[in-house]
């Protein structure tokens, strides 16, 4: 079955009209559909009144789309990125950085670079220098098997981008633009580069990332510049397309040429004929999400410089736990004849206190807090085991229910409980959480299709997650107290499971020797699904 395309906004400089593209991005989705993320470049923030904003950040209203933008381009607007390393600015608004590579579960990759050009070091606020660009190109070009990405985000235009190509109108891409955008770009390969800044919309032919009879064939990349929101002359702000991730692609279908594909812009200036200089490799200490996984994360650049060594970088150790804990696999206090199964950098366990004598946990080996703090490595695994424990869920006729409370715990607790089909379907388990958190006055949002908690949850954030066994997912931010047992009370309920008296786990403790008994049979049962055998 082909992959479902990803639908994607893209935008040019907001400048703080905040209404008017969402009233826009509103009647586009009612016209064509729902679209997964809107990504804005340029100035989103403008030099107006803040009057329109406040409704936003307050929660009077709300972006109707997931929306990603980047950071100021001026002294002015960078009071309101109060963290460099990226941050939630507004409900479905998040600011995604100084500089990174954001992940989407679907494998989607964006890279992101926010500011103007600066060769000073080191750059103010609200531009990039040469090191931070150098950085960035060594930390994704440096991965195995590396064929670019998916998706660049920068405010300012790359210099040069109109050498060779059709005309970019009133904007001289000689005079105007970063030289060290066009650096980026020709390293990274994006397949969409987006600008903006320069108030003018241009969609540039197609141009090759290889040299015609010297190099394989590989995709090519398409350069947007977008206009400013509600502009008079009603220039194009707004750009939808789709997109399958590069991953994801028939290496034939990835590197099919266009008939007006171009000669690369960046190769050699048009008017010098001399090669883009790459900017100076020096070492940093921003973060970055990391290209190498399956979710977005973040992860020092640190030590990455000229001089670092050819060799790759071991994999970090995960953060050790201020004290005890009762789920590192090494610790003591583990009960792990509990203990189902262990891969490399997770394990499953039978709940204590199950729902069901099948109710499992996923947890990784070494201390993670919660599912949006975990390493690539134990991202990948955790995924593993979920489709893993699906399918054997399914051969036994029965449907998976996942949740997470990242709130008063200190060890991931990935719980997996198994509703057989007999007793509802997954709308009615949906229908249920639904019900019952606004009951409780809970917000449980649907999270789109092709978006993972990542997105959503920064670090150190309290939350509240579901995931159906169709891949829907569900999530509550939680800000102030929240119902430990909610998620049990749910699937306990007389709608899912109608096992009500299990809904606190404390009153469902087996024996030590009952527990071994269970942790046995499962261990026999899952055996044949057991994916850690073929290692």
């Amino acid at each position: 079955m082909a992959q479902k395309p990803l639908r994607l906004l893209a935008c040019g400089d907001v400048e703080g009209k905040f209404d008017v593209l969402f009233n826009r991005v509103r009647a586009i989705q009612k016209k064509s559909g729902d679209f997964d993320l809107l990504l804005c470049v340029g100035n989103f923030f403008g030099c107006t009144s803040d009057t329109e904003w406040e409704e936003y950040k307050t929660g009077i209203k709300k972006a109707p789309i997931q929306t990603y933008v980047l950071g100021a381009n001026n002294q002015e607007t960078v009071k309101y990125f109060k963290d460099a390393d990226g941050c939630e600015l507004a409900e479905n608004i998040t600011y995604l950085g100084r500089k990174g590579t954001f992940t989407g579960s679907s494998g989607l990759q964006i890279v992101y670079l926010s500011g103007t050009e600066s060769l000073n070091e080191p750059a103010p606020e609200y531009s990039f220098s040469p090191q931070d660009v150098s950085s960035l190109k060594t930390m994704l070009c440096s991965t195995y098997q590396f064929k670019g990405v998916d998706i660049l985000l920068t405010s300012p235009w790359p210099k040069y981008v109109g050498s060779f190509g059709n005309s970019s109108g009133e904007v001289d891409t000689k005079k105007c633009g970063s030289a060290l955008v066009s650096s980026l770009a020709t390293g990274l390969k994006p397949r969409y580069h987006f600008s903006a800044l320069e108030k003018s919309y241009y969609e540039r032919l197609p141009y090759r990332n290889h040299i015609v009879l010297q190099e394989n064939a590989q995709h090519v990349t398409r350069f947007i510049a977008l206009a400013n929101v509600g502009n008079p002359e009603k220039k194009k702000y707004l750009y939808a397309f789709s997109i399958v991730p590069m991953k994801l692609m028939d290496a034939a279908e990835l590197v099919k040429q266009p008939p007006d594909v171009t000669e690369n812009p960046y190769r050699k200036s048009a008017s010098t004929g001399k090669q883009i200089p790459a900017p100076e490799e020096q070492s940093t200490c921003q973060f970055f999400f990391d290209l190498n996984e399956k979710e977005g994360r973040k992860r020092s650049s640190a030590g990455r410089d000229s001089k670092a060594s050819p060799h790759p970088k071991q994999p970090r150790k995960p953060p050790q736990p201020p004290g005890p804990c009762w789920f590192c696999l090494a610790s003591p206090e583990v009960e792990k004849h509990l203990v189902v199964n262990i891969g490399t950098h997770c394990y499953l366990a039978l709940a204590k206190g199950g729902l069901s004598d099948d109710h499992v946990l996923i947890l990784p080996i070494g201390h993670y807090q919660s599912v949006v703090e975990l390493s690539a490595e134990v991202v990948e695994e955790v995924e593993k085991y979920k489709a893993t424990l699906r399918c054997f869920f399914k051969s036994r006729r029965k449907q998976c229910v996942l949740f997470e409370r990242n709130y008063k715990s200190h060890h991931l607790q990935l719980q997996v409980i198994p509703v057989p089909l007999s007793c509802c379907a997954t709308d009615d388990i949906k229908d249920a959480f639904i019900t019952q958190a606004q009951e409780q006055q809970i917000e449980l949002l649907e999270i789109p299709e092709h978006s993972d908690i990542k997105q959503i949850a920064q670090p150190g954030a309290a939350y509240f997650y579901v995931e159906l066994d169709t891949g829907e997912k569900l999530f509550h931010r939680i800000k102030r107290n929240f119902p430990l047992q909610f998620g049990r009370e749910v699937l306990a309920s007389e709608a899912i499971l109608n096992i009500p008296q299990k809904s606190d786990w404390r009153q469902c403790q087996l024996s030590k020797e009952e527990e071994e008994t269970l942790a046995y049979r499962f261990r026999k049962d899952f055996e044949p699904f057991d994916f850690t055998l073929d290692d």
